[in-house]
């Protein structure tokens, strides 16, 4: 399938969904195993694939768990540029969970997912010790503490410099 995602010269957009796990207090976070900075696991979505959909398989793809997708917590517009490349990014960032009694469920180890191009690095951070972190969007460092009850739409410029 074709990934919905468009490049002109030095800039780039992407449609990408999020899934946001938390369990026991702590955020489910993964970082590539070349880079210094955590975001929320997800991916981008093939043409004519609905959202939760698109989740659902990136997580299976990615960690081999078939996560349960619930509820759209936020609609994020995110801009950044990152490796000499301007990004304008869609993200619908979706409340998941992982199936009980999951080994991935365990806080106190980290664990590997996969991507073509590179290992993936996941690992459960408590929520309340994310604002010293390199997160990013940068909002979440604060948000993921309370979740919102309705989908919000957050503009983010902060982006990775």
């Amino acid at each position: 399938m074709t990934m919905i995602r468009i490049a002109e010269g030095d800039r780039r957009f992407h449609y990408r969904v999020v899934g946001v796990a938390i369990h026991q207090g702590h955020v489910l976070l993964h970082r590539a195993d070349y880079e210094d900075f955590w975001a929320l696991p997800g991916g981008r979505c093939e043409l004519g694939e609905p959202a939760a959909v698109a989740l659902a398989r990136e997580m299976r793809e990615e960690i081999g768990a078939e996560v349960q997708v619930e509820r759209l917590l936020w609609v994020v517009e995110s801009f950044f540029d990152y490796e000499g490349n301007h990004f304008h990014e869609l993200g619908l960032y979706f409340r998941m969970h992982l199936p009980p009694g999951s080994p991935l469920l365990a806080l106190d180890r980290p664990f590997v997912g996969y991507e073509p191009t590179c290992t993936l690095i996941y690992q459960w951070f408590p929520v309340g010790a994310l604002e010293t972190m390199l997160l990013y969007p940068v909002f979440l460092r604060i948000a993921l503490r309370t979740l919102p009850a309705t989908p919000a739409h957050i503009l983010d410029r902060d982006g990775l410099g």
